[in-house]
């Protein structure tokens, strides 16, 4: 309690205006000196003088009677400055004076209920213990301590005859062996007069679990407004506003309801709390508010997992080759083992690399010729696995034939969210040492195709508010009911994975012909780029939460609580971007006495953009409106809430370049492949 009613302070400040209100004396004196003593006569005759004379003797006498006022008023001031200074001077020895005074007062009643006759309750210290209660006669009551984990905080101490009530303390959190706990209630107002003492915040929950319920709000005694309930804990309700005083007071508002909280795809997210109920009154006071429900949890980001397991089963087989360069085969046709398939993965395993292909050395002479072998294509996985290189091929002097490259092996598809698709494998060289013979090159192999990104979570919706008090029983609105919730915002999408790049063409090399594509082709030998994968899908935001219902009126005048309004629907989440195209492979070049060299191949399309994430709806329940009294109407319904906005749409993938042309020896380089296609743009939510 406080003993000290006078303020130095309010001295001092009257004292600096009164000084003020003299300055302001002393110019306007000053700036009518001049026109008031210096007066000059309207005419030359003697009246006129006479009259100038007048006036001016009057004003000297003015200005000299203004003097010894603002002499007067200076040491009014000096004095009232004075006083106050010895006044504050005087309380302070009071106070030391009285305190030995009041402690013994204080004894008798301290020995025998163990509180005193006059003084405030004492904070609680340790964790969750309760404030001390005021003073028998006067005093507020002291504040809970904060609970220490899973511990309920302690409850606020009573105002005493005249006093509020002290404040309960927050709930202890949660951790893995011990659940949270609620809030402390707030203490009781006076009997007499006082006002209740608000409820603690509940404890914050565990890594996956609820949080504690908000404190009630302590109620008032005889004349006093109810305590305000806590804030409740994730995903519980806002304590209960304490009553208001028996004869007059308002009850006080509901507590806020915790937030929603996201807790994972394995465990079930939490849900927000609602709003608490607003407090009562009894016979003249109004009722409290409801409180706002809880927002409801955001949706996760999409987030691409960083995919590094590698295929057990290892690189497809080698194709089997034939001869050597020594040794070269003569049996036609000459055509080297195809390499294996890559081994396929999961989403969580990548995709193997395709074989290569066999070599060979053939002396054959024949249309056919010596052909390399092919390579496997690549293993659909969490990344597609590589495709395998296409073979060597050589057709040895002194026959005359032709020489086939092998053709490069397809890239694998991506399988896992945001995953890259497998490069081509490169064409094979095809020699033919002969004059008069051709070599050709081997296509290049496609690049496989990216995965879509990875999706972002919807959101929870918001909580329901609290519903309004009720008013006294002769006189008093109803409370009004709590706002819902504002839902969560939706989760951004991942963006889309890039796919892969084409397989060069092989060259071709002949004393005849040297041709940098296929026998028989149509002039283009380097892979296509895969294409890019779609931006994930985006999450949508959460809806709002109901608007708590109206408290009714007093009985014979006051009108009922309007309804809560609607909680706003949360915000979509954002679209992500297409994966990049592929980059298509570089065509084929007629090394020796070539005519041209081959077409490199088209760029991989990009990934299409994702649309942005619907926003959540409005809550579609405002709360029902309290009941008036006699001479009262009722209150208005609560209104729908505002939709979310949707989230911004994801851009389009990037195209894949086209492959480079080979060069012709001694003739014109083939053309550069085709571009590929940009993704198209998300759109909005």
């Amino acid at each position: 309690m406080a003993y000290l009613i006078a303020l130095p302070e309010a001295f001092a400040a009257a004292a600096a205006d009164l000084a003020g209100v003299g300055s302001d004396i002393n110019t306007a004196g000053e700036v009518a000196s001049a026109a008031t003593t210096a007066l000059v006569p309207a005419g030359a005759d003697e009246v006129s003088a006479a009259i100038a004379t007048l006036f001016g003797s009057h004003a000297r006498e003015y200005q000299a009677i203004s003097a010894q006022v603002a002499e007067l008023q200076r040491e009014f001031v000096v004095a009232l400055g004075a006083a106050g200074n010895s006044y504050a001077a005087a309380e302070s020895v009071n106070v030391f004076g009285l305190q030995p005074v009041l402690d013994a007062i204080n004894a008798p009643a301290i020995a025998m209920t163990g509180r005193a006759l006059i003084g405030d309750g004492v904070d609680a210290v340790a964790p969750g213990t309760n404030g001390g209660d005021g003073g028998w006669l006067c005093g507020d009551g002291g504040r809970g301590a904060a609970g220490a984990a899973g511990q309920t905080g302690g409850n606020g101490g009573a105002g005493g005859f005249i006093g509020n009530g002290g404040a309960g303390g927050a709930g202890g959190t949660g951790t893995a062996t011990a659940s949270p706990a609620a809030g402390g209630t707030g203490g009781a107002g006076g009997w007499l007069y006082g006002n209740g003492g608000a409820g603690g915040a509940g404890g914050a929950g565990a890594l996956s679990g609820r949080g504690g319920l908000g404190g009630n709000g302590g109620s008032a005694g005889l004349v006093g407004h109810g305590g305000a309930g806590g804030l409740g804990g994730d995903g519980m309700n806002g304590g209960s506003g304490g009553n208001g005083g028996q004869f007059y007071g308002d009850g006080g508002g509901g507590g806020q309801g915790g937030a929603g909280r996201y807790t994972g795809n394995t465990v079930s997210s939490i849900d927000p709390g609602q709003g608490g109920s607003g407090g009562n009154s009894y016979l003249f006071g109004n009722g409290g508010n409801g409180g706002q429900g809880g927002t409801g949890w955001n949706g996760a980001n999409g987030v691409n997992p960083n995919v590094t397991a590698v295929n057990p089963n290892g690189t497809g087989t080698l194709g089997t080759s034939l001869g050597t360069g020594d040794f070269p085969v003569t049996n036609s046709p000459a055509a080297g083992g195809n390499g294996g398939q890559g081994a396929n993965g999961s989403v969580t395993v990548n995709g193997s690399d395709g074989g290569a292909g066999g070599t060979v050395y053939a002396r054959v002479d024949s249309a056919s010729g010596a052909i390399g072998g092919n390579g496997g294509n690549g293993g659909n996985g969490a990344n597609g696995g590589n495709g395998g290189a296409g073979a060597f091929a050589r057709n040895v002097y002194p026959d005359v034939g032709i020489a086939h490259g092998g053709s490069g092996g397809n890239g694998g598809n991506a399988l896992a969210p945001g995953g890259v698709g497998g490069n081509g494998g490169a064409g094979g060289y095809g020699q033919a040492s002969k004059m008069g013979s051709t070599g050709y090159g081997g296509l290049g192999g496609h690049g496989g195709n990216g995965a879509a990104g990875a999706s972002g979570g919807n959101a929870g919706n918001g909580g329901a508010g609290g519903n309004g008090g009720s008013a006294g029983l002769i006189f008093g609105n109803g409370g009004h009911g709590g706002i819902g919730g504002t839902g969560g915002v939706g989760g951004a999408a991942a963006p889309g994975g890039a796919g892969g790049s084409g397989g060069a063409g092989g060259d071709g090399f002949g004393y005849q012909r040297s041709q940098g594509y296929p026998q028989g082709g149509t002039g283009i030998s380097g892979g296509g780029g895969g294409n890019g994968g779609a931006g994930g899908t985006a999450g949508h935001g959460g809806n709002g939460g109901a608007g708590g219902q109206g408290g009714n009126g007093a009985k014979f005048f006051g009108t009922g609580g309007n309804g809560g309004d609607a909680g706003v629907g949360g915000l979509g989440g954002a679209g992500a971007a297409g994966g990049e195209g592929g980059a298509g492979g570089q065509g084929g070049a007629g090394v020796f006495n070539g005519p041209i060299g081959s077409t490199g191949g088209t760029g991989g399309t990009g990934g299409a953009g994702s649309n942005g994430g619907d926003g959540g709806a409005g809550g579609s329940t405002g709360g029902a409106p309290g009941q008036g009294g006699m001479f009262g109407g009722a209150g208005n319904f609560g209104s729908t809430g505002t939709g979310g906005a949707g989230g911004a749409g994801g851009a389009g993938g990037a195209r894949g370049i086209g492959g480079a042309g080979g060069n012709g020896a001694g003739a014109a380089i083939g053309a550069n492949g085709a571009a590929g296609s940009d993704g198209h743009p998300g759109n909005h939510g």
